[in-house]
């Protein structure tokens, strides 16, 4: 069964969240930055690290401020399109799947960046992203249609039960 959530309030929620992780990441560099650049950090000999490894870590919070901006700006210019049997899945697609267990999952699939559950009706609509490898897998795939994946040696089976 679809969940009854609107795909533009799943996105809504994507876009918050993504907003509140940059949010946080921007805090965690200027931190880092703060402790890279401070005056009792100087290193004092050959063996004192603290400087560097604070000056790594700031580089490294930076680095994850700024994709996590990217995948902000990738979600705000996703374009949600009504199913269309023809193309198959896209991007925006909301969609249920039932694995071999007949046990269902529902999944919007969107750009990278944002792989997340947003709760929804006492269980989770699970966000990917068009390169994870579930995401590959239904690009194109209809109503109906099996869902192979192989991860770590095992090969899951999904079918696809509903598009929105």
């Amino acid at each position: 069964m679809m969940p009854s959530m609107p795909k533009h309030d799943l996105i809504a929620h994507v876009l918050q969240q993504l907003e509140e992780d940059l949010r946080q990441a921007q805090q965690a560099a200027l931190v880092a930055y703060e402790a890279a650049t401070h005056e009792e950090n100087i290193a004092e000999n050959k063996y004192d690290t603290l400087g560097l490894e604070a000056s790594y870590l700031a580089t490294g919070q930076a680095r994850r401020s700024e994709e996590i901006r990217q995948a902000l700006s990738t979600w705000k210019q996703l374009v949600v399109r009504p199913y269309d049997e023809r193309q198959g899945i896209e991007l925006g697609a909301l969609i249920t799947l039932a694995d071999a267990n007949e046990q269902q999952r529902h999944l919007l699939l969107g750009p990278s960046g944002a792989a997340m559950a947003v709760p929804h009706n006492g269980g989770a609509i699970q966000v990917i992203g068009r390169h994870a490898p579930l995401g590959q897998a239904l690009l194109g795939k209809q109503v109906g249609d099996e869902v192979r994946l192989q991860l770590s040696g095992k090969v899951q089976l999904f079918e696809v039960l509903a598009v929105d």
